[in-house]
């Protein structure tokens, strides 16, 4: 069975990765969702794919300029003004403690050094402990640092490969780092590919699909999950697959 992962929540019906979007997939039924982390200036992980304030709030300045109280003040709407109440970023500790219904978590750490990346993984490794995720979560990156950094310091938790060029071997990449997922832009999906990760205990995520016809060839494919900016829509897709 293909499962549904909510991508930032509902990022096609609510301001991404804010408590609001998160809701919407959860109101759907998808109980998986994909976040993005970066750290504030005083350490705390957030909530937000990009690592400037511009695209989400209108506001100027990087994530790592301002501490997590500051951001938290700020209203991440700015890309579907027309919704109707402030959406403050989150912090993941705030997403963990809100919605405890969530059955898995992708979460996928935007790194630069091997020093920062050491930091968000021991960040992560706190709050997952904290809130009993430990079967919950996977730590997903593009960032062959983190990867390496996570696998050198034998990280407890399973780690993912975020693929979206595909110019070295996704597979070899993802096992070199002993990854246990490998999260593919769908343009990179193909049968044979998907049935020798697969074969090598892979689970095979791919992103971002929303439209009905790609959903139903990647499930045909024989992918493990979808992540979707319309987890509703996923839904009564696959409800007729």
């Amino acid at each position: 069975m293909t499962l549904i992962y909510g991508h930032r929540g509902a990022r096609g019906e609510a301001p991404e990765n804010t408590l609001p979007s998160f809701a919407k997939a959860l109101a759907a039924g998808v109980t998986r969702v994909e976040l993005d982390l970066h750290l504030s200036a005083d350490q705390q992980l957030m909530v937000i794919h990009d690592p400037t304030l511009k695209r989400t709030t209108g506001l100027r300045g990087k994530i790592s300029q301002h501490t997590a109280a500051s951001l938290q003040a700020m209203d991440a709407r700015f890309g579907l003004p027309d919704w109707p109440e402030p959406c403050p970023i989150p912090t993941l500790e705030q997403l963990f403690a809100t919605f405890p219904q969530f059955e898995h978590y992708q979460l996928e750490v935007k790194s630069g050094s091997a020093a920062q990346s050491r930091i968000v993984l021991d960040a992560i490794y706190r709050l997952v402990e904290q809130f009993g995720l430990q079967r919950r979560i996977v730590v997903t990156s593009s960032s062959r640092t983190l990867l390496r950094t996570a696998r050198d310091i034998q990280y407890p938790y399973p780690t993912g490969l975020v693929e979206e060029y595909g110019l070295l071997d996704p597979l070899k990449s993802a096992q070199r780092y002993r990854c246990r997922y490998l999260i593919l832009k769908w343009t990179l999906c193909r049968p044979e590919r998907i049935r020798q990760a697969q074969a090598a205990g892979l689970h095979v995520s791919v992103w971002t699909v929303n439209e009905p016809a790609l959903m139903q060839k990647l499930v045909d494919m024989g992918v493990d999950s979808l992540i979707t900016d319309f987890p509703g829509l996923a839904m009564q897709v696959l409800d007729k697959a």
